[in-house]
């Protein structure tokens, strides 16, 4: 896999991704199925199944794609030979070269393997449909090598012919067939680039072909061979296969290539603005996108640059000096993804119900800003250059992985020998009109930006054990964190113990993440720092040292199976291996009641109560007085995930009722104490807040009127049993206390109802079924109205239990 990954070049990044979608299987080159595996074989055969057909309706895409690029060719060559042509026949032979071939190619081989998976039977052969395909990808070389003159000639036409440019800025793709989108508008440019973006693809799909058929299977040899084949052919246009990144020339007439490049929100003059920045080999260059006239083309202005000679990066001592940054309220953030939830399923409801496509037009107007808002609001961690010259720039990033990715691209290209120098107008002006051909990253990071054939994200449960790390040079102190996107940016979930002075950590610790419509998790390995002295003041800034990162695809198809899979993140040298599985949230939703009533997880709360002759079960009283004693200030409290062992060991003492449960408590790490209290709420056979009444909690939260609410949601807390509410109202106040130190624990009020909430409402499966519908959109607004039921009580003046049970209502709603 290294050889291939150094040969594909530029395409590292994707293959990285793309590569680990199967997170079962390590990173290394295929091997036939041993003795031991062929049992697993029909799993295996499954799987092909489920890679075939994943990769089917991407095909049908992708020739829709061909489809839509071909659709002007003909009218276009009919004007050619009369007396007004908008294109000359010369000029559509170069921007449309070899898309007609392989047009044909693709269709000829998505009309064969379609009928083979629809009547899937495990026998099926389609090795020699890959085989072929490999064959013909001469034709990719072809347009591989005429795509810069493609695109140049395109350009040139639209700047030229206003018919041509009208044409190739909105080109018509069928949607699938299945689809409700009837077609979708994209431009020349970005369908010019599909077959290249293609060209990786039946690699990837090779891959994980070969991970799922048996060796003894006849299409094995033939699926080797044509990824032997395709990946021969990656290595051979490695250097031309995306002309565009070096297109710019530095004055010396040295070839000035684009490494990277992304949006970043840059604190300027006190606001945070997005900017598009631009890391070239010698000079990092800080853009923003011109507003331009409807149908013109995007245009970049430059606000600065810094020659790579002169950047520097501040010291951990001078960033004390530095102007704090204002970091935006937990709450706000909160708040605002609240209000993309709903207008998404607002979105749903108008799609399922053939809306009108200008209300769906509105709400995707009104979901952009809202995404935009946080996409500027929510980045935190500080990233800070300065030019040798005096002036200093900060960006605002949201992981810690961003910012050593910048930092190290930056460092290796600083390792050359680099000149200091000054950009005249002119070369300035040409270096920043060529950003927009340059450019790898189109669309702004936010979900209204994505296509519609892309993947939504996994909702529920991800299990995570990280088992060892390898390859350290040296002795440290080592630990890992664990990161998922949600909401277009990354968060920290969980963090293992320090592993202390080892060159092999072996942590086996197991973590239980929840997923937000998430598709990639990430793994850093840090070494901590004990020096006081090197500590950074700066507002979250991390002073332990980054030793490695890597990040894997969260692949629905392939994470979405009950049994573990091992896997291997490299970093650097470093080899982390880890094992993982994925719970969807219609399977998390099971409150599976205990066979044994003499526990007290899956126990009715009346039953344990009733036993213990307590009013708030002895678990929730022991949990609640330890974190207070000594988590009360632990940053992320709740939120970070404890250790998994930890957690099952503390559930086993307390269900069996053991006389140590006080020491083990005592010496138990604090997050997972934090998450035995959680276990033990999302284990009750049915939530503490009651099946019966979830939908008349659903029902008040959304009214409007504040007395009516106020009213309707009180009356709701009388109307459970005694134990539960007395058992809420003592949770409540406990959580009230640790909200009150968030400026230490940063746990406000919403982190905590967005922690608590579903695991206090989420219905057993039985009641999950009648009041919940599964799409990922109005679940996860499901999910968003339990969040806002909690935070309502959590929000209330103090509910004391006496005088809710002795305020009687002028008028009662029948629940």
């Amino acid at each position: 896999m290294e050889e291939e990954e150094e040969a594909i070049g530029y395409l590292d990044k994707v293959l990285e991704d793309e590569d680990d979608s199967e997170p079962g299987t390590p990173t290394s080159p295929v091997s036939p199925f041993s003795a031991g595996e062929k049992r697993d074989a029909g799993k295996g055969l499954e799987m092909r199944k489920l890679v075939l057909s994943g990769f089917l309706a991407s095909e049908e895409i992708y020739i829709n794609q061909l489809e839509a690029l071909l659709l002007p060719m003909k009218p276009l060559k009919a004007t050619a030979t009369t007396s007004q042509p908008v294109l000359t026949l010369q000029q559509i032979e170069t921007i449309f070269y070899k898309i007609q071939d392989i047009y044909e190619i693709h269709k000829e081989f998505y009309d064969s393997l379609c009928p083979k998976v629809q009547q899937w039977d495990s026998n099926v052969t389609m090795g020699h449909l890959f085989q072929k395909l490999a064959s013909q990808l001469g034709v990719y070389k072809a347009f591989v090598d005429n795509y810069k003159i493609a695109l140049e000639t395109a350009e040139k036409c639209s700047q030229s012919n206003y018919q041509f440019q009208k044409i190739s800025e909105e080109l018509k793709v069928k949607g699938p067939k299945d689809s409700k989108e009837s077609h979708t508008s994209v431009t020349m440019e970005a369908l010019l680039y599909k077959p290249i973006d293609r060209v990786t693809r039946s690699t990837l799909v090779l891959h994980d072909l070969l991970k799922h058929t048996p060796a003894d299977h006849p299409d094995y040899p033939l699926l080797q061979d044509a990824l032997r084949i395709s990946q021969n052919f990656l290595s051979s246009i490695n250097e031309d296969i995306d002309p565009r990144r070096t297109a710019v020339t530095t004055p010396k007439g040295e070839t000035r290539q684009l490494i990277k490049d992304g949006f970043l929100v840059e604190l300027s003059e006190g606001s945070r603005k997005l900017r598009h920045v631009f890391l070239f080999t010698d000079v990092l260059l800080c853009a923003k996108l011109k507003k331009t006239a409807v149908g013109k083309h995007q245009q970049y202005d430059c606000k600065w640059y810094v020659p790579l000679a002169d950047l520097v990066f501040p010291s951990p001592e001078e960033s004390e000096h530095c102007p704090q940054v204002h970091v935006i309220p937990d709450h706000e953030l909160e708040d605002m993804k609240m209000k993309i939830s709903t207008i998404k399923s607002e979105m749903q409801k108008e799609k399922a119900n053939k809306g009108q496509s200008r209300a769906i037009e509105r709400l995707k107007k009104k979901m952009f800003e809202n995404e935009f808002w946080l996409l500027l609001n929510s980045p935190a961690i500080p990233f800070r250059i300065h030019n040798r010259n005096g002036k200093s720039y900060l960006f605002l990033l949201s992981s810690d992985y961003e910012r050593s990715e910048w930092r190290e691209a930056i460092q290796r290209l600083q390792k050359k020998d680099l000149q200091a120098f000054v950009l005249s107008s002119v070369e300035l002006q040409v270096l920043t009109g060529s950003c927009f051909k340059l450019r790898t990253v189109h669309n702004i990071p936010v979900t209204s930006n994505k296509d519609d054939d892309e993947s939504p994200g996994l909702y529920g449960f991800l299990h995570v054990i990280v088992h060892s790390a390898k390859g350290f040079k040296q002795s440290a102190n080592l630990y890992c964190t664990l990161e998922v996107d949600s909401f277009g940016y990354f968060v920290s979930k969980a963090k293992t113990r320090v592993f202390r002075d080892t060159t092999e950590p072996q942590w086996n610790e197991e973590f239980e993440i929840e997923l937000e419509g998430s598709q990639s998790l990430r793994i850093l390995c840090y070494e901590k720092c004990y020096d006081k002295t090197k500590l950074n003041k700066d507002n979250n800034e991390i002073v332990d040292k980054i030793m490695g990162k890597g990040q894997i695809q969260l692949d629905p198809q392939a994470v979405q199976t009950k049994n573990w899979h091992m896997d291997v993140i490299e970093m650097n040298g470093i080899k982390v291996e880890f094992s993982m599985k994925f719970t969807s949230r219609d399977m998390s939703l099971k409150r599976t009641p205990s066979k044994k009533q003499t526990g007290v997880f899956g126990v009715k709360i009346s039953v344990v109560t009733k036993r213990e002759r307590s009013k708030v079960p002895y678990i929730v009283r022991q949990c609640i007085e330890e974190v207070e004693k000594r988590g009360i200030e632990e940053v992320g409290i709740y939120r970070i995930s404890g250790v998994a062992t930890d957690i099952q060991a503390l559930k086993a003492v307390f269900d069996a009722n053991n006389k140590d449960i006080l020491v083990m408590l005592s010496d138990m790490d604090i997050n997972a104490i934090a998450g035995t209290l959680k276990l033990y709420f999302r284990e009750l056979p049915e939530p503490l807040l009651t099946d019966r009444l979830y939908p008349a909690f659903m029902e008040g939260i959304a009214l409007s009127d504040p007395a009516a609410k106020e009213n309707c949601m009180m009356h709701l807390l009388r109307s459970l049993p005694d134990p539960n509410l007395i058992t809420f109202l003592f949770l409540l106040e406990h959580l009230k206390r640790v909200a009150e130190k968030e400026p230490i624990n940063k746990m406000s009020l919403h982190n905590l109802a967005t922690v608590f909430g579903p695991t206090l409402l989420r219905p057993s499966e039985g009641e999950s079924k009648a009041h919940l519908t599964l799409a990922s959109d109005i679940w996860s607004h499901d999910v968003m109205a339990q969040v806002q039921v909690l935070l309502y009580y959590l929000q209330h003046p103090p509910i004391s239990f006496t005088e809710l049970k002795r305020n009687t209502l002028y008028f009662s709603t029948d629940v």
